[in-house]
């Protein structure tokens, strides 16, 4: 190898032609590569040959910036009639300044479609709220109907339950007077224990027979309990005489008592 020649993995070649700057050279590739893709964007745009559309609303534009001038004959008119420039219009000067906005429809829709438009969705809206109003109406007749219900069906407990303490009462009291039976079948309690067929069946005929409900034999039996020995099943008291039983007793009933 001759002295002349150059040695380029010499340390002398390598710090002259290259940068080793930790990142310099991924970086300037990065800002030229974003240099030439704006110069191609730049040349695209003026190469680009614009549509009709764009044309006329550049020119549309450019038209809008110029204000009227005296060539103008409506312009001129308004002049003649002691109209200045800026000025409002009207007599009185209460009128508007700027002119009229020019708004174009870019779409291919008819006019008055916009208007349309919104009138369909405020009417999508006012039925939502109307169906959504209705569905809160029919769930709170629901809730209403449960509640009628279950409070239905705890009165008739609450009476079977009074029915029952003024039978227990009645056939107590009975017995001390002396009283082997009762003086409606249903003013005692029936025996609790074994039952034959015979007697299940007297008693499903007595039932059928039997056109009472329990509120009324309960209001009958209250009754007689009342009368006969100014017993009150929901006090729970044998009164002296009918004076104490009127002026102690709230009443006859299981509400006058709550």
């Amino acid at each position: 190898m001759e002295d002349t020649e150059e040695d380029y993995m010499s340390d002398s070649f390598v710090n002259v032609h290259q940068d080793v700057r930790p990142g310099m050279p991924m970086l300037r590739r990065v800002k030229e590569t974003f240099k030439k893709e704006e110069k191609q964007k730049e040349a695209n745009q003026k190469n680009r040959q614009k549509s009709i559309k764009e044309q006329e609303q550049e020119q549309r534009d450019s038209a809008l910036k110029i204000a009227l001038g005296n060539e103008n004959k409506g312009f001129a008119m308004l002049q003649k009639m002691g109209y200045k420039s800026g000025q409002p219009l009207g007599k009185s000067g209460e009128g508007i300044i700027e002119p009229i906005p020019l708004n174009m429809n870019k779409g291919r829709s008819g006019l008055g479609h916009e208007e349309v438009k919104k009138r369909k969705v405020e009417e999508n809206l006012e039925n939502y709220k109307r169906k959504l109003h209705m569905q809160k109406q029919v769930e709170k007749q629901a809730t209403n109907l449960f509640k009628m219900r279950m409070k239905t069906k705890q009165e008739e407990l609450q009476v079977k339950r009074d029915l029952e303490k003024s039978q227990k009462a009645c056939q107590q009291l009975d017995m001390q007077k002396g009283f082997e039976l009762p003086r409606e079948a249903w003013f005692w309690l029936r025996p609790s224990g074994e039952k034959d067929d015979v007697e299940k069946q007297e008693e499903e005929e007595e039932e059928e027979e039997d056109d009472l409900s329990a509120s009324d034999k309960l209001q009958t039996l209250t009754a007689y309990l009342r009368d006969k020995y100014l017993y009150c099943i929901w006090c729970g008291t044998a009164y002296e005489d009918q004076d104490d039983l009127s002026s102690n007793c709230p009443g006859d009933t299981f509400e006058d008592h709550e």
